[in-house]
């Protein structure tokens, strides 16, 4: 009698794109989470300060410098972007555009704020990225006073201090609850 002998080989290119994957998450995580906290710290230390006035500073000037130091100390692009932007630099591109829709429709359909994050392995110019995005939900305002700057009603002060530095402002008239952007990361193969 003849044993017939069966061979299953199992390739380890998913196993260790999965386990890439995995670790490039948690990493765009980790990085996202830092770039916050320092973010927020600031943000509620010029809140108290000399509120929401000062704290636009702090997007203006500060923001980007934190961004770029998170992006030179991790070797990922770091920053942030909106459909409705404050600042025309952080304009989404056509992939953070359909995760920024897609992260609106998410939430309209009841996910919480910590639920919504996408990555992906995407192809540009011949070159392979691991892209990341991190939805920004607007707290309400006992919270947060994020609303002070891009909600529904701004004070006069506020009002005129971004006229002055964001004339192509689009990132106001949010309600808590809604998706104001994201973090975006994203870093090369």
């Amino acid at each position: 009698m003849k044993k017939f002998v069966a061979t299953v080989v199992l390739s380890a290119l998913p196993f260790a794109v999965t386990a890439d994957m995995d670790e490039y998450k948690a990493e765009a995580g980790k990085i996202t989470g830092a770039f916050f906290d320092e973010l927020k710290g600031e943000l509620v230390k010029a809140m108290t300060a000399g509120g929401p006035v000062a704290a636009i500073g702090v997007c203006h000037g500060l923001a980007p410098a934190i961004a770029m130091k998170h992006s030179q100390q991790s070797g990922w692009d770091v920053g942030r972007t909106s459909l409705k932007t404050r600042n025309p630099g952080n304009a989404p591109d056509a992939w953070e555009t359909q995760v920024l829709q897609q992260f609106a429709q998410r939430r309209a359909n009841g996910e919480g704020p910590d639920a919504l994050v996408y990555s992906e392995v995407v192809e540009e110019g011949g070159d392979r990225y691991f892209r990341f995005m991190k939805g920004i939900v607007m707290p309400p305002l006992d919270k947060m006073p994020c609303l002070k700057c891009h909600g529904e009603e701004i004070d006069a002060e506020t009002a005129e201090r971004l006229d002055a530095l964001y004339p192509e402002d689009q990132a106001r008239g949010y309600k808590a609850g809604q998706v104001r952007g994201a973090f975006t990361l994203k870093k090369k193969l």
